[in-house]
């Protein structure tokens, strides 16, 4: 599946332990069109190039994105 540009959920549901950022907080590389400022670059954490968007996760609107991702972020 292919992201839903300016969905941003998986920017700010999860923690990114790489760049300290906690759950349910916005990455400091979301831009305000919430779109990666350090996408395809090198200094891009791992687990943030490794996500794929799944339709079961990021579901069919930005709103069930988040909550599908605050949910697997609280059990995880």
């Amino acid at each position: 599946m292919e992201c839903r540009l300016g969905c941003g959920a998986c920017c700010i549901a999860p923690s990114i332990s790489s760049l300290n950022k906690a759950a349910n907080v916005r990455c400091v590389h979301l831009n305000q069109d919430n779109l990666c400022a350090i996408f395809g670059k090198p200094e891009r954490p791992k687990v943030c190039h490794d996500f794929k968007a799944d339709k079961e996760m990021c579901g069919t609107n930005n709103k069930q994105a988040m909550a599908n991702l605050i949910y697997l972020e609280a059990v995880t």
